[in-house]
């Protein structure tokens, strides 16, 4: 039998998924009354909006099926909960660059990432080098512009 691999992700990813597909599910009339006011202006063949309406009408399809799909396999971690001496999925580190600069990281799912306001996933480079890692830890990680190194300074699960 095969198993399903679970999703992890805090609240705030599922909540993000949960109203993409809100939004999509209210767009599919849209698209079905679009479909048929196209459909009504006659040749099929030749028919732009017929074919773009048709497009989209697939795309929402696929789009409904991966969010459901991942909220189906979704295990929700509240960070709060967390506690330990080691970097794990919803903690908050602390880490000082090679050029003694703080930067601080939230360990998070794919589907929440977004580093530029500090939520690295964990299957990305930096979130697999951190995960385990404690206090004081070195860690060197290959990035697309280069090697780059980190100290832990503080772990938090908040």
């Amino acid at each position: 039998m095969a198993t399903v691999e679970k999703l992890p992700m805090l609240a705030v990813g599922q909540r993000m998924i949960i109203d993409q597909l809100e939004q999509l599910k209210a767009e599919r009339p849209l698209v079905i009354d679009a479909i048929e006011e196209a459909r009504a202006h006659g040749d099929l063949s030749e028919n732009a909006e017929y074919h773009a309406a048709k497009e989209r009408q697939g795309q929402i399809e696929a789009m409904i099926s991966d969010l459901e799909d991942k909220l189906s396999r979704a295990m929700v971690i509240d960070p709060t909960t967390l506690s330990g001496d080691k970097v794990v999925f919803g903690a908050t580190v602390h880490l000082i660059d090679e050029d003694e600069k703080p930067v601080v990281y939230q360990i998070v799912g794919q589907t929440e990432a977004d580093a530029k306001s500090g939520r690295i996933s964990y299957n990305s480079p930096l979130g697999r080098a951190l995960i385990g890692r404690k206090v004081d830890d070195e860690v060197e990680v290959t990035v697309p512009s280069g090697d780059r190194f980190y100290v832990v300074a503080k772990i938090e699960f908040i």
